[in-house]
């Protein structure tokens, strides 16, 4: 459960107040004169139920109190309700590093592969749409579900200088904003703007972003940044780590693409993919520490891959026959009827009890 308005909790405090008004008003009642030869005939001629006859009432009424404070503070808790409207996008890396033949015939040519099969494996209603990013993102297709349009889209991608990772889930959550009104576009240095106020924790869009790559981000916003903009539209982000450990040559049909194709169309530059090693700029180097941050974030997964096969496996294992739209239903007014239940049980008790002492 989430309070939308929590401020409005520190009206329970009237309750310890009313309490203490209460005792202390019966301490300040005048007990009325009796005489009797001993207290111990009173007390035990008393029925044995009085203090709570006495009392009950008015403890309804101090829960009834504390439940209309806790429904002034708007609780919500979230549903989830199955959707056949679900939107996947692939934000894929593109940089230079993808070139490598380590997976054979080349890491980009394996991933366009595992990805063409995914598109093929999901429903005819699914909505899937493809990023690509190097130094900087791109919407390669906007969500269809026109499959050859997808997979003209994945023959088409090129690779490019350095990884923006952060630009790449930028670019995927402006793609699912042009579907979906209830998805504000993300806010950056290109497209400044104002950040909506973050949605309930677990109140999940029906859309997921899928981001591929083989490095760690060397350029762009930070990741983490931009997986919190996700975060608060309420997309889940699923992050791949892609690449052998002892990387590979480069494969001369891809890398001739690199040229030209760094931020500013400059001609400088590696490869980019983020390695620690530079000896080894086809290695894997994959910031997995990154990705998995993203992928928390966001109520995303982390999949590492190594080969063909193992990406193949991650993509059909991705969670997308169990997306699900997630709705919030406020319940402040079943705090409501608790209260009036509580206060007219009150009273009813009260005029009942009356004649007891």
């Amino acid at each position: 459960m989430e309070l939308l308005w929590p401020g409005f909790l520190l009206l329970l405090v009237l309750v310890p107040i009313l309490v203490a008004l209460y005792v202390l008003g019966r301490r300040r009642r005048r007990p009325e004169a009796v005489r009797y030869s001993s207290l111990i005939l009173v007390r035990e001629a008393l029925p044995s139920s009085s203090f709570l006859r006495r009392h009950l009432p008015f403890a309804l009424f101090a829960v009834a109190l504390a439940g209309l404070a806790v429904a002034v503070a708007r609780p919500v808790v979230v549903a989830s309700v199955p959707t056949n409207e679900a939107t996947i996008v692939l934000a894929i890396d593109v940089s230079g590093s993808m070139c490598s033949t380590d997976v054979a015939p080349s890491r980009i040519a394996a991933a366009e592969t595992a990805a063409a099969n995914f598109i093929s494996s999901q429903g005819s209603s699914t909505q899937i749409g493809i990023v690509a990013f190097s130094g900087f993102a791109e919407i390669v297709q906007a969500p269809t579900t026109d499959r050859q349009l997808l997979f003209d889209a994945l023959q088409s991608l090129q690779t490019g200088r350095r990884t923006a990772v952060g630009s790449g889930i930028l670019a995927a959550i402006d793609a699912i904003a042009e579907i979906d009104p209830n998805v504000p576009k993300s806010t950056s240095d290109t497209s400044p703007g104002v950040e909506p106020a973050p949605v309930p924790k677990g109140d999940y869009a029906p859309e997921i972003i899928v981001l591929l790559t083989d490095g760690s981000s060397n350029a762009g916003p930070l990741p983490s940044a931009a997986a919190q903009e996700a975060a608060n539209r309420g997309l889940r982000v699923y992050t791949i780590g892609f690449g052998t450990a002892n990387g590979g040559a480069q494969d001369p049909t891809c890398a001739p693409n690199l040229v030209g194709r760094e931020p500013g169309g400059g001609q400088g530059g590696g490869f980019g993919g983020g390695f620690g090693n530079p000896n080894n700029p086809g290695g894997r180097g994959i910031d997995e520490e990154a990705l998995k941050q993203v992928a928390s974030l966001t109520g995303g997964t982390y999949y590492p891959a190594e080969s063909a096969e193992q990406l193949e496996g991650v993509f059909q294992g991705l969670p997308t026959n169990l997306i699900t739209k997630h709705e919030v239903l406020e319940i402040g007014f079943g705090f409501v009827g608790f209260s009036v239940l509580c206060v007219g049980l009150a009273f009813i008790l009260g005029r009942a009890w009356r004649p007891l002492p």
